[in-house]
């Protein structure tokens, strides 16, 4: 299976034949969330009684401003260790699974859209946990490829984060998961070349909400930038976990 990255990727289109939905059961690490569904969820709800999520930075991926909204633990093999400190128990569960690469809450408020898009990449396994779930399709639910369905409180959506996919929240009240990305067996020994890789794309994607004439940058260029970034995004990420700076 040949790695991707919409990094390098001038239109930014996947078009592999990765299934939609992939089977939770086949997960060793599936089970151990869901049996741990309840405390959790406590975690979350004691977290939020005090602190507010994050916009997340990409205006563009949204149907109105301020709708997505983030809780970080870990980003991309970026440990958030402040954060990660009001939730001993579920941080208890990743520590089990070295490929668990990231881990985050995601907040879609009511009437909220995440716009159809592709990810960074092909070699993780994106996971949605439903933590607060307030509808069903048609009105609430989450597509990939052509197969759409719906979030539920302590279940699983596992799919390929490069594959074409989209979410929405036409209910009244906010909708909770919990995301881990989790790198796929054929790309495990390139785990921390997808990190870095896609930290890159990530800070060229912020750059680009702050200068959108760069979109239109030349595939060469980016590719150029990305080769002296990309060492820099490796050891900045062990920088920053060895002195704890998050």
């Amino acid at each position: 299976m040949k790695l991707w990255f919409s990094l390098y990727d001038y239109n930014y289109t996947f078009s592999g034949n990765e299934s939609a939905f992939f089977d939770p059961k086949d997960q060793p690490w599936a089970k151990d969330f869901e049996n741990n569904f309840i405390e959790i969820k406590a975690e979350l709800t004691r977290y939020l009684e005090e602190h507010s999520p994050e916009t997340y930075f990409n205006k563009n991926m949204v149907n109105q401003s301020s709708i997505w909204k983030t809780i970080s633990l870990r980003w991309w093999n970026v440990q958030f260790r402040e954060k990660q400190m009001y939730f001993p128990k579920t941080m208890k569960i990743v520590a089990k699974y070295p490929e668990i690469i990231s881990l985050s809450f995601n907040q879609l408020e009511a009437k909220g859209e995440i716009l159809p898009h592709c990810g960074d990449t092909n070699a993780i396994f994106r996971c949605h946990f439903g933590m607060e779930i307030p509808d069903s399709l048609p009105n609430c639910g989450f597509r990939v490829k052509d197969e759409k369905r719906s979030w539920e409180e302590g279940k699983w959506l596992i799919f390929v984060d490069a594959n074409n996919h989209e979410a929405f929240n036409k209910s009244e009240k906010r909708r909770i998961i919990m995301v881990i990305d989790v790198v796929r067996n054929e790309f495990k020994s390139k785990r921390m070349l997808v990190c870095s890789t896609v930290l890159t794309s990530l800070f060229l994607q912020k750059r680009i909400q702050l200068f959108p004439f760069l979109l239109k940058s030349p595939v060469l260029l980016r590719k150029v930038v990305s080769f002296f970034l990309i060492p820099f995004a490796y050891i900045s990420i062990q920088i920053v976990n060895k002195l704890k700076i998050y």
